[in-house]
């Protein structure tokens, strides 16, 4: 006798472990398409294509102000559902309306600013400030896969 077919975000998180991604993509994938399921009144995404992502993207982008990129973020995390979960391409292009990009650039310290702020700190701390600076480091990194906007 078979086991069961596992469950749809249990073969996504899967193919998500099998490609190595991070655990916060897995999160936030697997939550993108649970909300994508929901926003569909429980529909499984083998009934849907094109016209529900465009519908759920552009309900991000109007009713709930999602900023550009996560919108994209939800995005891909649909593309991936389909075309790597599902085995399913998408019949043409997806229009959802745009989320509006942000219009300020982030705060960004001076050199001189660093350099006033490492110059506070000492021994341990001090090095690890200038090694994360000098390398560029950050928090999270920002990758460029595929977006809609």
């Amino acid at each position: 006798m078979e086991p069961p077919p596992k469950k749809l975000l249990d073969q996504v998180r899967d193919a998500i472990r099998l490609k190595h991604s991070s655990i916060r993509t897995e999160e936030a994938y697997a939550d993108w398409i649970k909300r994508f399921i929901l926003f569909h009144d429980k529909r499984h995404p083998n009934e849907m294509g094109g016209p529900e992502i465009e519908a759920f993207l552009t309900h991000l982008a109007v009713k709930e102000k999602a900023a550009a990129s996560t919108q994209n973020q939800a995005y891909s995390a649909l593309l991936f559902l389909y075309r790597k979960v599902l085995k399913k391409e998408l019949e043409g292009p997806i229009d959802s309306i745009c989320a509006k990009k942000p219009r300020h650039l982030p705060t960004v310290l001076t050199k001189d600013e660093v350099r006033k702020i490492i110059g506070h700190l000492s021994g341990t701390h001090r090095l690890m400030a200038q090694l994360l600076y000098g390398s560029g480091l950050r928090l999270t990194s920002v990758s460029k896969k595929s977006s809609l906007c």
